[in-house]
């Protein structure tokens, strides 16, 4: 009921609403819904919406992904999708006044539906609770500003600034001036993401063309800082999109300069609200065990760390994207940075992720596993200094093929994400990289149609 009221409430005070667009979020993070006119909003706040629950299970290119086993031979039923609270907001970069909501799937009987991501990393977080612990989790997210107009033979370029266009070898990392040149970008950016109640924090220009950064605000709730991640990239693609512009999340859209991050920052608070990672002087055993599960459990996770055939090109030596399992002290180099600035402020910096993956679940995997090694008492071994890797780091799988093979039989994942969804999130992939197998690139057509 309260939920209702507060529903009510909301168009009351935005009359001129006419749609609301509602949606959930699919295997690869990408949103998937319906618009639903002004006149029927409340209905499916208070009720819920049907949508296949093959949803969940489409291909990057949208597409059912038949050996998931939730499409094809099972009549394709419906589940129904209930608003996430605190989730209905306005959609401030459209031209028609427009409402969001995301939703969360259930089960008949109420509970939710296994294959929803975000249910995965709500089952996750229920073993913390056990312990009367609570991750506070914040995420980095890097992106590219890209011109819109594109072709086959140029199909990614940086947009035109005031000073034309950007040029090789201009990194201009943390430049004010390349912020101003997209001024109502940025300002739309952070309108839109106040009107959402997303908490976005500093937004700083990167070392790519046309790369940036925004960061979100810590909270004591990792659904809420997931939901804030994909609610960010909605939002940056829109406004962009209101500007002329396309913003993209792919890992390494430019071959030759900096990939795209999602940078997950957490630490642990214990009833009293303590953190639990901060000892008396320095870094907490806590903090050390869940670094050792951090590690163990790294290249087991790849498949969702790095989910896509692009994934791959960001995952290179000397480019702050990790190619070891490993921990240092401050260093960005490693794949787990320890953050020591201040004692209630001392956290993990998990450096792995890419940009281009779905929040929900790097969220399940890095904290069931900073989880596992804390149960497990698990020794992270030494911290490295620099970027000197020794033998005993595991070198992370770099082929979109062999982590999807870890993947596939990883007990790890088996107990993160349950078998049933391990084995849907392993058909879904395995369908993109059959596709990908049947594409000739242009850089084969180059090297070999007419030399061999």
């Amino acid at each position: 009921m309260h939920d209702l009221i507060s529903a009510q409430a909301f168009f009351e005070s935005n009359p001129d609403i006419e749609v609301l667009e509602a949606f959930v979020i699919d295997v690869n993070g990408v949103p998937r819904g319906k618009w639903i006119p002004r006149e029927r909003a409340l209905d499916v706040l208070s009720k819920g919406m049907a949508m296949p629950r093959s949803v969940y299970a489409l291909d990057v290119w949208g597409r059912d992904v038949t050996a998931a086993g939730l499409a094809e031979g099972t009549g394709d039923p419906d589940g129904i999708c209930m608003p996430i609270p605190g989730t209905l907001s306005r959609v401030t970069w459209l031209n028609r006044p427009t409402a969001q909501v995301l939703l969360g799937m259930q089960d008949p009987d109420g509970q939710g539906f296994y294959g929803d991501p975000r249910q995965i990393l709500a089952n996750v977080l229920k073993g913390f609770t056990k312990l009367g612990l609570t991750p506070v989790v914040a995420t980095e997210l890097e992106f590219y500003l890209i011109d819109p107009v594109r072709s086959a033979l140029d199909p990614v370029r940086p947009p035109n600034s005031r000073d034309g266009r950007w040029h090789t070898g201009q990194t201009q990392v943390l430049s004010i001036s390349e912020l101003q040149d997209f001024e109502e970008v940025f300002h739309g950016i952070a309108s839109a993401a106040r009107a959402q109640g997303i908490p976005a924090d500093t937004t700083l220009r990167e070392n790519g063309p046309g790369q940036y950064e925004i960061n979100l605000n810590h909270v004591a709730d990792a659904l809420k800082a997931a939901d804030y991640a994909v609610l960010l990239k909605r939002v940056v693609k829109g406004v962009a999109r209101a500007n002329d512009l396309d913003a993209t999340f792919m890992a390494k859209p430019y071959g030759t300069q900096a990939g795209s991050g999602m940078h997950v920052h957490f630490s642990l608070i214990d009833e009293s609200g303590t953190n639990v990672y901060a000892g008396a002087d320095g870094p907490s055993e806590m903090l050390f065990h869940s670094v050792g599960g951090l590690l163990e459990n790294m290249g087991e996770s790849m498949a969702v760390f790095a989910p896509h055939a692009n994934s791959y090109r960001r995952l290179r030596p000397s480019e702050h994207a990790p190619t070891y399992a490993s921990w240092g002290f401050d260093n960005r180099s490693a794949a787990v940075r320890v953050i020591t600035a201040s004692k209630p402020a001392t956290r993990i910096e998990h450096r792995v992720a890419g940009a281009d993956t779905n929040p929900y679940l790097v969220l399940a995997m890095i904290l069931n596993a900073a989880l596992s090694g804390i149960r497990e008492k698990l020794n992270p071994g030494g911290a490295i200094t620099g970027d000197e890797h020794a033998v005993s780091h595991e070198p992370l799988p770099t082929n979109w093929d062999y982590a999807l093979q870890q993947f596939a039989k990883s007990t790890f994942a088996y107990a993160t994400l349950g078998p049933k969804y391990r084995a849907l999130y392993t058909a879904c992939k395995q369908q993109e990289i059959g596709e990908f197998s049947l594409r000739v690139t242009d850089v084969e057509y180059d090297a070999y149609i007419r030399t061999v």
